[in-house]
């Protein structure tokens, strides 16, 4: 089924993307689900509390952090979603930017790919296209090892969709289909708080007729936006206000939480 018409099938809600990190370093629950054993049971866990998406990454891409190899990642996910994916009941997404670690998920039984990259590498690219997934293309200023100190400065939005313009048209160009295209501006990926709040507020601004991800959860801006709030009543705060601007898909940690307020 193409993103959009299984966008179009669930009326004017956002989707809600669980988050699962097996992984001992991610910024948020880094090493809570390290062991297959916890992150199978907590993927069950997010779907029962509401998950439309599950997002399954076995790389941390928190500011600072340094990449691990192909290997190290397929380890720790693959075994993950060859338990869940023939009942978990609901979409699978994998965040990797390496290639074969994408190969590997799909086979696996991941049927998106979310790519912090921007599908920059030309054999991400063809994966997507020659097994017919979706892609998350995102946006990212620097790397993860450089995007808490190297920002983004000047008009931010703009520079932003320029960006997704030029990747996605390059898409379509290597032969993927518009309806396979969702885009993420990347929240917290070498954006200054006040441009992450630009962000969250206007996420329509980036669209150009694909559905927008918005991945808010946790994130330092939050403090900055919701000064008042603890960061998963901030995450709740700023997952509603994104979707009534727009956003399509809206991608968390605290899946419960945000699907009550919903």
């Amino acid at each position: 089924m193409t993103v959009n018409r299984w966008l179009r099938g669930n009326g004017n809600d956002p989707f809600l993307m669980g988050i699962l990190n097996v992984t001992p370093d991610s910024f948020s629950d880094g090493g809570r689900y390290l062991s297959k054993e916890e992150a199978v049971k907590h993927a069950f866990e997010l779907v029962d509390e509401g998950a439309d998406i599950l997002d399954v990454g076995g790389e941390s891409t928190r500011p600072g952090s340094d990449p691990i190899s192909s290997k190290e990642e397929i380890e720790r996910i693959i075994p993950v979603l060859k338990e869940i994916a023939p009942s978990l009941g609901i979409p699978i997404s994998v965040d990797t930017c390496k290639y074969d670690v994408a190969a590997a998920a799909l086979k696996a039984g991941a049927n998106i790919l979310n790519d912090i990259s921007g599908l920059s590498d030309s054999k991400m690219m063809r994966i997507a296209i020659e097994n017919d997934v979706p892609a998350i293309i995102m946006h990212m200023y620097g790397t993860p090892k450089t995007m808490a100190v190297d920002l983004m400065e000047g008009d931010a939005k703009e520079q932003i969709r320029t960006y997704l313009r030029t990747r996605t048209n390059e898409a379509l160009e290597a032969g993927m289909r518009k309806e396979n295209i969702i885009l993420d501006p990347g929240i917290g990926f070498g954006k200054t708080p006040t441009q992450d709040m630009e962000i969250l507020l206007d996420p329509g601004y980036f669209s150009d007729g694909y559905p927008v991800l918005i991945g808010p959860s946790r994130k330092r801006f939050l403090s900055f936006g919701f000064p008042e709030l603890k960061k998963d009543e901030a995450t709740v705060a700023a997952s509603l206000i994104t979707s009534k601007n727009g956003a399509d898909i809206v991608r968390i940690h605290n899946v419960a939480e945000v699907k009550k307020a919903f």
